[in-house]
């Protein structure tokens, strides 16, 4: 596997960015944007998701990695379900859902897959590399 130097190389981060416009386009262009709570917490839980990756990342160990993508993960759960409720006010279409409410779904997968992948690694991360 190739040496990642930063986060925004991470499939997973660029999926989350992606998710991010992708909620903020529907604010712009549906009546969800007029529901300011829950617009606000869609925004939160769709942020969430990549910056919990970048955090994690940057904190350069393994441990605190993994448990940032658990958050991410989580995020990823959140912000479905907050789909659910904008889709059950009307403030967007079965189509608009479904494509969110897949990619979130295939985040979550991607993320989980990643954490398996470091939990396996024998790599501890930078911050414990031997200078």
């Amino acid at each position: 596997m190739a040496t990642v130097n930063n986060f925004e190389e991470l499939e997973i981060w660029q999926l989350s960015r992606v998710i991010c416009q992708d909620v903020w386009d529907l604010f712009e262009k549906t009546s969800l944007g007029k529901d300011f709570e829950l617009k606000n917490q869609m925004n939160r839980s769709s942020g969430s998701i990549m910056d919990n990756i970048a955090e994690g990342f940057e904190r350069n160990g393994r441990r605190e990695f993994i448990n940032f993508l658990s958050y991410s993960k989580g995020s990823c759960g959140e912000l479905r379900s907050q789909l659910n409720r904008a889709f059950d006010r009307k403030h967007i279409s079965k189509e608009e859902f479904d494509f969110l409410k897949e990619k979130t779904i295939t985040e979550s997968k991607k993320i989980g897959s990643f954490m398996s992948y470091l939990v396996k690694s024998d790599n501890k991360g930078s911050k414990f590399d031997k200078k």
